[in-house]
């Protein structure tokens, strides 16, 4: 099968989470390869119009997107998704609309709330208090009301931990201080943004992958925030990711084993990340992101229905412990969109 793996462009001089991108895309390319397809890297800009073209050119019979942005803007990497449903060309991983609503994260948290699914209390640069469980299910928990009055910034759009770190978080902030933060961020960065409540505790992330019967959850990884000194937040922020010299990159290490005292945790973790799945219609692979508190109640973060698959990636390394070979793992996503 001729198979176009898409891409965002990425210049020369790109931040390291946009280069990491050509990292996975070189890496899913040549998993087809080896599995016998015909595997081309196709890079998308914002000129769409052209996309139709490559693609004819190409021959290309289906899609691996690999899209994370078009032109550094996180919030249009929905946009070459709606093309190909326009073209009718199969492509692997989640739809264009599971992929725009996930990717909004406050968007996202409002169906969560909807659905029962429990997730940190937010604020956006719009409202004035925290927003409501609009329809609680069986499902659903509120913040408990003894929780810390610390709320961490994060953009509406961006991924890979872009502007998060630990100026982020503001502890007991004053009335308006909240609204004041969210404003200049606006204002500096060009683009919206929200406060989170922050959630004391563990943090997870539990990967799905594809199959036949429906989504196969890999072993759950904790990231240990065992070698912080005491008072240093415990996020994984921009620098945790992306700049390797600095403390948060070599004190990050993430986990895969735990008590037996765990198992009804991580259970629930899967459980809970299925449902996401099931709530967004997701398709080929994702992370839920999460945290769980001092009384063990877990919060979802966020979901990334493209979550990197860079040999060196988080994904990747919960596959090598389920056992899964990597072009093993890229052939189920393929085979995911042509079932």
């Amino acid at each position: 099968m001729r198979v176009a793996v898409l891409h965002n462009a990425v210049a020369p001089d790109a931040p390291p989470e946009d280069r990491d991108t050509l990292v996975q895309v070189e890496a899913v390319r040549a998993a087809l390869v080896r599995l016998g397809h015909d595997a081309a890297t196709l890079a998308c800009t914002l000129d769409l119009s052209s996309l139709p073209g490559d693609l004819d050119r190409l021959k290309a019979e289906a899609v691996f997107n690999l899209v994370e942005s078009l032109d550094g803007i996180d919030s249009l990497l929905y946009l070459p998704l709606a093309v190909l449903d326009s073209l009718g060309i199969p492509y692997a991983g989640s739809r264009t609309a599971a992929m725009f609503l996930t990717s909004n994260k406050p968007l996202a948290k409002q169906w969560m709330r909807q659905a029962g699914l429990p997730t940190p209390d937010w604020i956006d640069s719009s409202s004035t208090k925290p927003q409501p469980s609009v329809a609680p299910q069986p499902l659903a928990v509120s913040q408990p009301v003894s929780a810390p009055n610390r709320w961490i910034i994060k953009g509406v759009w961006e991924h890979g931990s872009d502007g998060m770190d630990d100026d982020a978080l503001l502890n007991d902030p004053a009335a308006g201080e909240l609204q004041g933060r969210l404003a200049e961020r606006r204002a500096r960065t060009g683009r919206r943004c929200f406060a989170e409540r922050f959630v004391e505790g563990r943090e997870f992330a539990v990967a799905l992958l594809a199959d036949e019967g429906g989504p196969e959850t890999l072993p759950p990884a904790e990231i240990d925030f065992s070698a912080f000194p005491a008072g240093k937040p415990r996020v994984v922020g921009y620098r945790a990711k992306w700049s390797e010299e600095c403390f948060e990159f070599r004190h990050t290490p993430r986990r895969f084993e735990f008590k037996p005292s765990d198992r009804p945790l991580l259970q629930r973790l899967g459980r809970l990340a299925i449902d996401c799945w099931r709530l967004f219609d997701l398709r080929g692979w994702v992370r839920v992101d999460f945290r769980v508190d001092d009384s063990g109640q877990p919060w979802i973060l966020e979901i990334n229905a493209n979550p990197c698959i860079s040999p060196d990636a988080g994904f990747s390394a919960m596959l090598q412990q389920a056992s899964i070979p990597f072009d093993r793992a890229i052939e189920r996503i393929l085979e995911d969109v042509l079932l």
